[in-house]
């Protein structure tokens, strides 16, 4: 089953339905106008053969923020694969914050990320990826990633990112790093830095490549 977020804008009071899946989303207090949803592990996280998929539909002039509890550490999976799919969908007006905590992908493991976002033009979401690739000590196992994203039915941003060991340390990739640290804006743009890359369209990727996560800027930079 996957874990929804279906946030409804309403003068009196935004709706909010939550379903659990493999997490657990638990609605925050907030200010008029914003809904805070955590994320909570429902179980161990990530196995073989979990396939993790969350879904966030958000319509009218309402804010999301989706607070994650923990990371997520993928575990050794001894041949077996894993998958983790985000499906975003805003409508009228809604934006969407998700700073998510760190991935790590223990030496081992074999996952695959998705992320889909469809936005009308009066949407805006604001998503934070940080990608752990071992944890202290370790290679780190293979992760591929996929990001498509919509506005409208025009296609913002199409990437594609193989980080299997074999690959990932080319230079042109990520070298002798270990993590990397992204923020992703659609609909709108961030202040133009050496680290970020205004896409085509209305929408900015901030980007760093590290030893180790703490030593990230994004965040101060992007918020």
């Amino acid at each position: 089953m996957s874990t929804r977020i279906d946030v409804t804008a309403d003068p009196v009071r935004d709706r909010c339905l939550l379903t659990t899946g493999h997490l657990s989303p638990r609605r925050l207090p907030g200010p008029p106008g914003v809904v805070r949803v955590a994320l909570v592990a429902a179980g161990a996280l990530l196995l073989a053969g979990d396939e993790v998929r969350i879904e966030v539909v958000a319509e009218g002039p309402v804010q999301v923020e989706i607070v994650e509890t923990a990371g997520t550490v993928a575990y050794a999976m001894r041949g077996g694969s894993a998958r983790w799919d985000v499906d975003i969908r805003l409508t009228g007006g809604a934006s969407l914050q998700w700073y998510a905590e760190p991935f790590v992908v223990s030496a081992g493991a074999d996952v695959t990320r998705t992320t889909t976002a469809h936005l009308a033009r009066s949407s805006t979401a604001r998503l934070r990826e940080s990608l752990v690739l071992g944890r202290y000590g370790e290679v780190g196992g293979t992760l591929r990633t996929a990001t498509r994203a919509w506005l409208d039915d025009d296609l913002l941003l199409a990437e594609d990112l193989d980080l299997s060991p074999e690959t990932r340390t080319g230079w042109a990739i990520l070298g002798p790093a270990r993590c990397l640290d992204t923020v992703t804006t659609l609909g709108s743009r961030l202040p133009d830095a050496a680290h970020t890359l205004q896409l085509e369209g209305p929408g900015s990727i901030a980007r760093q490549l590290l030893q180790e996560q703490h030593q990230s800027e994004l965040i101060r930079t992007s918020v």
